[in-house]
């Protein structure tokens, strides 16, 4: 995939769910992974050219493992010229070692969520935003199907009142392959995740469920993604596609 095509994908979504307006200081969720590299490609080419004036800040929460090197990314960021922070933790070594949890990826991302809220705030930021695509979209809706038993998905934009921060979801048009090969070709400087849990979660089993359904029945991801965007779910609902918006104008 092409930055342009990344663009107009990010683009759309920030146009249909009203993601972003004048003035926004946008926190970027930095992991290190290929999904929110991309991300920043993406909301650092459309701060360039959109017609609300926005700017970004990156942020990474380290767990504390050693060995993960954000040399690389820190590089990047300098290229793009994008304020770049760092949250040290320790919260790797208090999941793993201290509370030697047995189920840990609820816990970690509550804190990780924690740590990057705070320094978002701290920073001036009124926005954050994370690198969900559609595929992930669709994996959320399965999971919430299977393990939850209600019809839930993340929402593409989300006031958070206890933090007075909107969450903001700008890939969701983005398709999981497109991003792999956008960061092949853009050669992303992707920081391997050190987590002990990564590949064993119950998101890793929705993925596998997906990509299941979609060789037995081909378009299968395409229709769900869909029918979410044809539902009454929170926020989905609230989309105003570009025909509307041109008819409004």
């Amino acid at each position: 995939m092409k930055l342009q095509k990344l663009m107009s994908l990010t683009r759309k979504a920030v146009d249909e769910f009203h993601m972003i307006q004048e003035g926004d200081k946008i926190a970027v969720g930095i992991s290190g992974g290929k999904d929110s590299l991309t991300m920043l490609y993406a909301l650092n080419g459309l701060r360039r050219f959109y017609p609300q004036h926005f700017t970004i800040e990156a942020i990474t929460v380290s767990l504390g493992y050693e060995g993960f090197n954000l040399e690389p990314i820190k590089a990047l960021c300098n290229e793009l010229e994008v304020p770049y922070t760092i949250v040290d933790t320790e919260i790797g070594k208090i999941i793993f070692e201290e509370r030697k949890e047995d189920n840990p990826c609820s816990l970690c991302a509550k804190m990780r969520k924690g740590a990057f809220n705070e320094k978002a705030k701290e920073l001036g930021c009124n926005k954050i935003a994370y690198a969900h695509h559609k595929d992930d979209v669709v994996e959320t809706l399965l999971m919430s199907l299977i393990l939850e038993g209600r019809i839930h998905t993340f929402s593409p934009v989300t006031y958070l009142d206890r933090m007075d921060l909107t969450l903001i979801r700008p890939l969701i048009y983005v398709d999981e392959a497109d991003v792999k090969g956008f960061m092949n070709k853009y050669s992303l400087p992707v920081v391997k995740n050190p987590c002990p849990a990564d590949g064993y979660t119950q998101r890793e089993y929705a993925k596998q469920l997906v990509a299941s359904l979609s060789h037995e029945h081909p378009g299968t991801k395409e229709r769900m993604f869909t029918a979410i965007l044809n539902s009454n779910l929170p926020s989905w609902n609230e989309r105003t596609p570009k025909k509307q918006r041109t008819k409004d104008l």
